[in-house]
């Protein structure tokens, strides 16, 4: 059996009982790390905080392993129990549908145990998650290199009135050009984009395209952390974000379409400058004893 686990968002913690009971029964256990990240990267001592509550060996699976030597770990799996772990939920990126795919073929039996995602835990800014377009994702630019595809998408989104989440680059054990060409793998550090980066690099392509999507004006909040203890949220103009510091990764970004009046209540706690912006504050919207879209319990 392959089990494919998700791990949830914060740490270790976040883990389902069914997750770890799964995990628990396993002889061999890897992790994807290149889709996203927990909390505490990969660093070493986080590793070993997993495998210590876990109480298993973890294999760390770059995207190399995942995508060119996955078939290894799949025939493990037609003979013992092999558990494939991934932040998040498992089906937040399509390398993991694959996985799937590729494990059927194989007549390999698949078990998925669910968790929180970014796809969900974006909520927690009060931007109701049905009044979202189409997820877009922002990759960092280069000297040679700057795709502009979700551009399109964003302006299909507000065209609609919706929001739209943005999702920032992450790039972990990415080759250089040069030893690609070279023949020889040399990776890159790790890198991470900002709210602001992306904010600047939106900026660049509306003022190429010039077709008023988004500009300095436009409403945004960017999150940073979402499912940690220290989770930042703070919302305003684009021009407002891009002078606030939002700390370490990850990050992600929400131009915000149109907005119903508790949407609007519950950005207000988020607003740039507020100094109570987050948890412990009811918004007034609930304390009047109003559910979803301001109808009563």
């Amino acid at each position: 059996m392959l089990y494919i686990v998700g791990l949830g968002l914060g740490d270790e913690r976040d883990i389902t009982l069914r997750g770890l009971e799964a995990i628990r029964r396993c002889t061999k256990v890897y992790m994807e790390a290149y889709t996203s990240l927990l909390s505490f990267g990969l660093a070493s001592d986080g590793l070993s905080t997993l495998e210590k509550l876990y109480g298993k060996s973890i294999t760390v699976s770059d995207r190399e392993a995942v995508e060119e030597k996955a078939d290894d770990m799949l025939l493990e799996a037609r003979d013992s129990d092999v558990a494939f772990l991934v932040v998040g939920d498992p089906f937040g990126a399509t390398t993991h549908t694959d996985l799937v795919v590729r494990a059927k073929k194989l007549g390999v039996d698949v078990k998925v145990v669910h968790n929180a995602s970014v796809m969900n835990a974006i909520g927690v800014c009060g931007l109701q998650l049905y009044r979202y377009g189409e997820t877009v994702s922002i990759p960092f630019f280069t000297d040679t290199w700057r795709p502009d595809s979700f551009y399109e998408k964003i302006k299909r989104n507000r065209s609609l009135r919706l929001h739209t989440l943005c999702l920032l680059d992450i790039r972990v054990k990415e080759p250089t050009l040069e030893s690609l060409c070279r023949g020889k793998k040399v990776y890159e550090p790790p890198r991470f984009m900002t709210i602001n980066t992306a904010i600047e690099q939106l900026l660049e392509v509306e003022q190429n395209n010039n077709e008023s999507v988004c500009g300095e004006d436009t409403p945004c909040v960017g999150l940073a952390r979402v499912g940690c203890e220290d989770q930042k949220i703070v919302a305003g103009s684009m021009k407002q974000l891009l002078d606030v510091e939002f700390g370490p990764p990850l990050h992600c970004l929400v131009i915000i379409g149109d907005t119903h009046p508790l949407e609007e209540e519950m950005l207000e706690f988020y607003r740039v400058g507020r100094d109570d912006r987050a948890w412990g504050r009811i918004p007034p919207a609930c304390r009047r004893g109003r559910g979803r879209c301001g109808q009563r319990r």
